[in-house]
């Protein structure tokens, strides 16, 4: 873990994404407790966001689980806090006690909002339905939804969905999903338009997202790839921007939270 950070920092990375159910809080808090002074960085400069796993959901098992996840990382506070999956463990996908149990859950987190202990709250892999029960009872909107959003599945509807209730959309698997060679990296149309602006694949693919106002999360374990995905200090012209979006193939990667309740 230390070599990854310190690759990202040096590289100028201040975020930083994390999950109960990653299980590496411990690591990631012990190693900014080593790091961040040799980069001459405090807390302050990191935005650290993490997520509520399934098992959970739940009004007290949110607020132990934030607690938790605030003594792994050894920070006072968490910038960015996400229900990770709309469903509870345990339960069939169907059953209507899913959307009960987030309820309670987004209602603690409101409540550590309200403390100051988180910075902002959101969701992850939330659909539009998901979304819309969420709304109906929050005293709080989501900040954020975490999803799945690349050229080969680009969740138009949930994006204007989230835009009109100002609610901000973060891509996940930007790349594509981790296997030996990614078919979003392969993808022809990708190739054709990394080399016309002499960039990698993935560089195109991650600027495709902030060009449509996306924030992107990518992750590699690889030094040159941490800093080549920092670098993103060029433009997709329209044409090259158009090609791209015109890869829609309903094509997702992760789990699918549709059949969600």
């Amino acid at each position: 873990m230390d070599v990854l950070l310190d690759t990202a920092l040096g590289a100028g990375y201040t975020s930083i994404d994390t999950a109960e159910g990653y299980r590496n809080e411990a690591a990631i808090g012990a190693s900014l407790s080593r790091l961040l002074p040799a980069h001459q960085l405090t807390r302050q400069d990191l935005f650290i966001t993490s997520k509520l796993a399934p098992r959970s959901q739940g009004y007290d098992r949110c607020l132990e689980a934030v607690a938790k996840s605030l003594e792994a990382l050894q920070t006072s506070y968490i910038d960015l806090y996400l229900i990770h999956w709309p469903g509870a463990q345990g339960l069939e996908p169907a059953d209507s006690r899913h959307a009960a149990l987030r309820a309670e859950s987004w209602r603690a987190l409101e409540h550590l909002l309200t403390k100051g202990t988180l910075r902002a709250i959101g969701v992850s892999n939330f659909t539009v339905s998901h979304l819309e029960q969420l709304l109906q009872s929050c005293s709080t909107p989501p900040h954020v939804n975490q999803v799945e959003c690349h050229p080969f599945y680009q969740q138009k509807d949930l994006r204007k969905f989230c835009s009109k209730h100002k609610i901000h959309v973060q891509a996940y698997s930007s790349l594509g999903t981790t296997v030996a060679v990614s078919p979003l990296l392969t993808e022809p149309v990708v190739q054709q338009v990394a080399a016309e602006v002499g960039r990698t694949p993935a560089q195109v693919l991650l600027r495709w997202a902030l060009q449509q106002q996306l924030s992107v999360i990518p992750k590699s374990t690889d030094p040159q790839h941490i800093r080549d995905n920092m670098a993103l200090e060029f433009t997709l012209d329209d044409r090259q921007m158009a090609l791209l979006s015109a890869l829609e193939r309903s094509t997702k990667f992760a789990w699918n939270p549709d059949c969600v309740a």
